[in-house]
């Protein structure tokens, strides 16, 4: 075999394939999962950064102007509301009552 022979650019042909390996298959269990479970925490890491993004720009939104009517009011409470209700505060049945019932109210109001 000369010093060129399976490298690109070579003119003899190469050993190569086409094919390629999924390289998951040749290791452990073990290393399979914690390969698995770095990939989902990073896809969850994006997944959270791209919802902070979203819910700062919604923010910026609800903050540029003050509502133009009483519609506009309730869908900024709402957005506080349910803000508030996945809170540790919130936990208590009796709060996620009243903000199920003011939400409520809104959207039986806004109908009107």
């Amino acid at each position: 075999m000369s010093q060129t022979e399976g490298f690109i650019g070579s003119e003899s042909p190469t050993n190569m394939t086409e094919k390629t390996i999924d390289l998951d298959q040749h290791r452990g269990m073990a290393a399979q999962k914690a390969t698995d479970l770095r990939r989902l925490l990073t896809e969850v890491e994006a997944n959270e950064k791209a919802l902070r993004l979203q819910q700062e720009e919604l923010e910026a939104h609800l903050l540029a102007a003050p509502a133009a009517n009483w519609r506009e009011a309730a869908e900024k409470a709402r957005y506080l509301l349910n803000l508030f209700a996945v809170s540790l505060a919130a936990e208590d049945p009796r709060r996620q009552k009243l903000i199920a019932a003011v939400i409520d109210d809104f959207e039986r109001l806004a109908r009107e």
